[in-house]
């Protein structure tokens, strides 16, 4: 006998079931509804499963199991199909219906073949090109066949690749280049040079206005750098770059303007730049540090915080890398001349290829990988002397041979003991600019820690031994004193390594015990810091509208404590029910809790914003004040660019542009790459200049128009 057939499977997935089930059981009632002339609709949440169950079967062979190859090819299909109507379905007299986003037209969700022909022919609000696109998806095979030219999007792609190649405008005029372009594509027509040029400022002008946008609707403070440019016609170029934190606790880093700049390139003129370009954006009142390499414009820009356009809150930071760059200058020009040797001898093997050749050969024998240039430093550019005289250490055998072969002058034994001691103190100075100016992380909650491993540096007594170190920290101690002055040091700064978990006030009081011998000046310092932090968090309080000081007050008159005949109840109960009553009474704030928890042990993995953005609901003032604070950057310029003292021009081919297109090569190009690491490019030195320098080059600014002067 047969068994009775199974009662047939619906297809649609358990995700949308519970939607359609409730469809099913008005159909089903015993008692159904009169149907109403007026149609009753209902939004009921999208059934994407219903649509996937649709296109199978109707795509298919008739039945639900495809192939690999299909549902690969599939998956674009119904995913293209969904992008043309409204997330949800509307239930209209019991028949769910999809809304075409376009015409808003109502069409029956289970017809697959139905929304496929409304947008493919019959809708009327749809462009032509974007109705041949669906076609083109919707049909099957390899993606190539379906491919369709968008000419549009070709142009966009053009433009981002003339930004960020830095293409000549002119070279889109070369006969050859439209050749390229119609043999790749026919249909598209080429673009001249205009046409480029107003595609990029039309990209620039639009990038800007999301920009804008953006930091109008930011609920933190905004941090600024300057940066002072020459152009080879003497024209002088402001750059601001705008640092900030977002909701997501990820630091940003945007140049907002590359403004010409008249002369004399004064305090008074920089003020100036920097107030129109705040206008024009609409940010001065989000202001909160300004970081300013030249420390003599410092008491001209001061005149901002001054003018009331920043409440009087602006602070001012001076640029760490160039106080370490005016530290090392006075420290290298009494140590010159203990490298001149090594300087000289490394000069006269770079200057032919066949004395490369006789060093190469002494150092396969010796053991040592050839090389093809040595390092030879820069005058302007120190730690180009430190890689000098770190790569002759390791080649010190190598070149003593050389020199013996060739009858030329090398350095003796106490001149290699004074070059070693150099570069062992040129070391701590090379982490410590690197530390400061990178822009990829903070670096506000660095500063101590990198003040007191500078101050060691040059106190270590292993540079008292050495005669021609011992002068040097001694001029280089000197400066430090001027600039970073024991117990003057910008508040901001200090603040920053409280908000670090893995210090907080310990590290403070550390750090104070380390740089004075006096206690009474170090309970001073300390007691003027927690008078600060305490200030500011109340005004970032009230700011957050939270206050941490409204917590329910009881009353120990009115509360329970039972009954009042101490017979009825031991002591030690009652007296620990008033100690919970006078908890609540007097509760920790925010910030008492976070300095008595246990400080948060770091790792390598370590990053400070994301235990902030772990962290944010427990601190939420706390947090708002680390993202105003952690974003204050301690240089004006990335590491490339931290240790040189020259000026920063630009090249010939930008300097031709007018101040107007500089501005959008320069923003643009800032914009549409955020933090990429470009390996393998090369920094480009004026003649005379070591070509070994390679580096990791963040477009923090457009760096190959940079090029370095000097001389």
């Amino acid at each position: 006998m047969r068994s009775p057939a199974a009662p047939r499977r619906s297809p649609i997935s358990s995700r949308s079931a519970p939607a359609l089930r409730l469809v099913v059981r008005r159909r089903s009632s015993r008692t159904p509804a009169r149907p109403s002339r007026r149609l009753e609709a209902k939004t009921v949440p999208f059934p994407v499963s219903v649509v996937k169950m649709d296109l199978e079967v109707s795509e298919g062979s008739g039945t639900n199991a495809t192939s690999d190859d299909q549902s690969v090819q599939t998956l674009p299909r119904r995913a293209k199909l969904l992008e043309y109507f409204q997330p949800e379905l509307v239930e209209v007299n019991g028949v769910m219906k999809a809304i075409c986003k376009y015409c808003g037209a109502m069409l029956r969700s289970s017809s697959t073949n139905s929304l496929r022909n409304h947008v493919a022919d019959t809708c009327p609000k749809i462009s032509v090109e974007d109705r041949k696109q669906f076609i083109a998806t919707m049909e099957k095979g390899p993606a190539e066949a379906s491919f369709v030219f968008d000419s549009q999007k070709a142009r966009e792609c053009m433009v981002k690749w003339c930004i960020s190649a830095e293409v000549a405008f002119n070279k889109f005029d070369d006969p050859f280049f439209a050749q390229w372009m119609e043999s790749m594509q026919p249909s598209f027509s080429g673009v001249g040079r205009q046409t480029m040029q107003n595609d990029c400022i039309t990209r620039f002008k639009m990038m800007r206005q999301e920009l804008r946008n953006e930091l109008q609707s930011l609920n933190s403070r905004i941090c600024l750098t300057t940066n002072l440019w020459t152009s080879n016609q003497k024209l002088g170029y402001l750059c601001l770059t705008a640092h900030y934190i977002n909701a997501d606790f990820i630091l940003k880093k945007k140049i907002i303007a590359f403004k010409y700049l008249k002369y004399p390139h004064t305090g008074l003129a920089i003020k100036e730049g920097i107030t129109e370009c705040l206008k024009e954006w609409g940010i001065k009142e989000k202001m909160f540090t300004i970081t300013l390499d030249n420390v003599s414009n410092n008491l001209s820009v001061r005149d901002l915080r001054e003018s009331g356009l920043f409440g009087g809150d602006l602070r001012i930071v001076q640029c760490c890398a160039h106080i370490l760059i005016l530290l090392v200058q006075d420290g290298m020009a009494i140590a010159h001349g203990a490298i001149y040797k090594i300087r000289e001898l490394v000069r006269h093997i770079n200057s032919s290829p066949s004395r490369i050749q006789a060093f190469n050969g002494i150092a396969e024998r010796s053991g040592l990988p050839s090389k093809d240039r040595l390092i030879l430093d820069v005058p302007n550019r120190w730690n180009s002397t430190h890689d000098m005289i770190m790569e002759a250490i390791e080649y010190k055998v190598v070149l003593k041979r050389y020199a013996e072969e060739q009858l030329e002058p090398s350095p003796n034994d106490e001149e290699w003991t004074n070059s070693e001691a150099i570069g062992e103190f040129l070391e701590a100075f090379e982490k410590a600019t690197k530390a400061f100016s990178t822009h990829r992380s903070p670096t506000s909650h660095l500063f101590l820690h990198n003040v007191l491993c500078i101050h060691r540096t040059l106190r270590n007594t292993n540079w008292q031994i050495n005669c021609v170190l011992k002068d040097s920290a001694r001029a280089m101690d000197a400066k430090f004193d001027k600039y970073w002055e024991k117990g003057k040091y910008n508040m901001t700064l200090v603040l920053a390594t409280i908000l670090d978990p893995s210090k907080k006030m310990d590290f403070l009081d550390f750090f104070y015990e380390k740089m004075s011998q006096y206690f009474v000046d170090i309970q001073i310092n300390v007691v003027l810091v927690k008078q600060c932090l305490t200030k500011l968090f109340e005004k970032y309080a009230t700011l957050v509208q939270i206050d941490n000081k409204s917590s329910p007050f009881i009353d120990i008159r009115t509360s329970n404590l039972g009954s009042t005949v101490l017979g009825k109840r031991r002591l030690d109960e009652e007296f620990s029910q008033w100690s919970q009553i006078r908890g609540r009474r007097f509760p920790k704030s925010e910030l008492d809790t976070y300095l008595e928890e246990e400080l948060v042990r770091i790792d390598e993995r370590f990053e400070i914003l994301n235990w902030w953005r772990t962290n944010a609901n427990k601190y939420p003032v706390l947090s708002a004040m680390a993202r105003d604070i952690l974003a204050i950057p301690l240089s004006t310029v990335p590491s490339e660019f931290a240790f040189s003292a020259g000026g920063r021009i630009l090249d010939d081919n930008r300097s031709t542009m007018t101040p107007e297109t500089l501005e959008c090569f320069v923003c643009c190009k800032d914009w549409l790459y955020e933090y990429p690491n470009i390996q393998g490019r090369f920094m480009h030195h004026s003649a005379g200049s070591c070509s070994c320098l390679g580096m990791t080059l963040p477009l923090l600014l457009a760096s190959s128009l940079i090029r370095y002067s000097f001389y």
